[in-house]
């Protein structure tokens, strides 16, 4: 009878497969973390132990769906953003890092301001912005807009489980709003049809369509909601935007050409790109 491979031997295995494949090495790890819970700690204490077989059997069977182009978080139905874990599946885009500095802008633009604020994720998918916003400040009314059932039944369970109590509506873009708000917060869809062939294939096979792509070169939405934001705002209120890395100069122009009454702000992430747009609409 053969002696059981210790988990370190199996790592190394999967490692193998996966290094072939040219995936990330890290994931394997991350998707035994996932299956156990342990810490890291954890992990180096049992390399010299064989996992239990159904355990073993979990990892290889999510190490293959890995290595046919599944993302480690739809496996793990799991996404770490912004300090709080959210639930992820197919219905809705994985939360990016990136988009946390979104939040992060909010945050800091709104650090001298106590009262409560009404807020709106608009596009919300998973929650994650907006639930994000509301675990910042508890004392802020968020809502959580969604044109799909589907991804809003994720900002629901996230929503749930994170105890935020946030407001969720469906409907396209801004149409499901009532009332106005303080600020509005979207990652919308703005990668154009033609990028399809720049794309990674896991993106491309497994996140919500409907969340990635926008027509007239990704542009589509912005000018949607250059042209009907302003009503939904109170006085001073202002727009957040995540942006692709080559539409800065196209989405400032829209806004501008929709109001004489705005200021638009330009971004640039952590990697130096433009990516985020502040539009703020002054008083008259």
């Amino acid at each position: 009878m053969d002696k059981p491979l210790i988990l370190a031997q199996l790592l190394r295995q999967l490692k193998r497969q996966v290094q072939v494949a040219d995936g990330e090495l890290a994931a394997v790890e991350s998707l035994l973390l996932g299956i156990t819970g342990w810490s890291r700690i954890e992990l180096l204490r049992n390399l010299r132990q064989p996992l239990p077989t159904k355990t073993k059997n979990q990892l290889i069977k999510l190490t293959n769906q890995y290595l046919a182009g599944w993302p480690v978080q739809y496996l793990l139905q799991r996404a770490d953003f912004f300090g709080h874990e959210f639930y992820v599946d197919p219905a809705v885009l994985i939360p990016r890092p990136e988009t946390e500095e979104l939040v992060e802008w909010v945050l800091a633009d709104t650090a001298v301001q106590p009262a409560a604020l009404r807020i709106a994720d608009i596009g919300t998918g998973s929650g994650a912005i907006g639930i994000s916003l509301k675990m910042a400040h508890p004392n802020w009314q968020v809502v959580l807009s969604d044109i799909s059932a589907a991804a809003l039944k994720v900002a629901q369970k996230n929503a749930a489980k994170l105890h935020a109590d946030v407001t969720c509506c469906q409907g396209d873009l801004l149409t499901p709003l009532a009332g106005k708000f303080d600020l509005i917060v979207s990652n919308p869809p703005y990668i154009a049809v033609n990028e399809k062939k720049l794309m990674d294939k896991s993106v491309l096979e497994h996140e919500p369509q409907q969340a990635l792509f926008a027509a007239e070169n990704g542009l589509y939405f912005y000018r949607r909601l250059a042209q009907q934001v302003q009503k939904y705002l109170r006085p001073a209120g202002r727009l957040y935007l995540e942006i692709g890395f080559q539409q800065a100069a196209y989405v400032k122009e829209i806004f501008l050409k929709n109001s004489a009454q705005v200021k638009v702000t330009i971004k640039k992430d952590i990697a130096g790109k433009n990516r985020m747009v502040r539009v703020v609409y002054m008083e008259e």
